[in-house]
């Protein structure tokens, strides 16, 4: 295989570079909808009670927030680990290989 993905087979792969978990990402994200949207229900309850130039403002925050909120619970990690080809490959420490022992193994 000659393409980025067989170069990338023989990358090891660093505990720094690996992508959060999926799940945890979706529980990221719905603690995020409902934070937002409970602001959005203080801008609502806040419009009610509040005189009228700043109950305008409330209700047209509490009208604003659901896309918001929508676009920040859709909003995943595309973040890309940092290539590691920048290193020259001296500098990496490998386990080099040592001698071979031809023989068959019996039972």
């Amino acid at each position: 295989m000659t393409g980025s993905r067989g170069q990338a087979a023989r990358r090891p792969v660093l505990i720094t570079s690996a992508h959060r978990a999926r799940s945890l990402d979706a529980e990221q994200r719905n603690k995020r909808y409902l934070a937002t949207m409970a602001v959005r229900v203080v801008c609502f309850l806040g419009g009610v009670v509040a005189p009228t130039p700043w109950n305008w403002v409330l209700f047209v925050g509490a009208a604003v927030i659901p896309p918001m909120a929508v676009m920040l619970a859709n909003a995943v990690d595309l973040r890309r680990p940092p290539d590691s080809d920048d290193e020259p490959a001296s500098d990496r420490p490998a386990i080099e290989q040592g001698p071979v022992i031809h023989g068959s193994v019996e039972d």
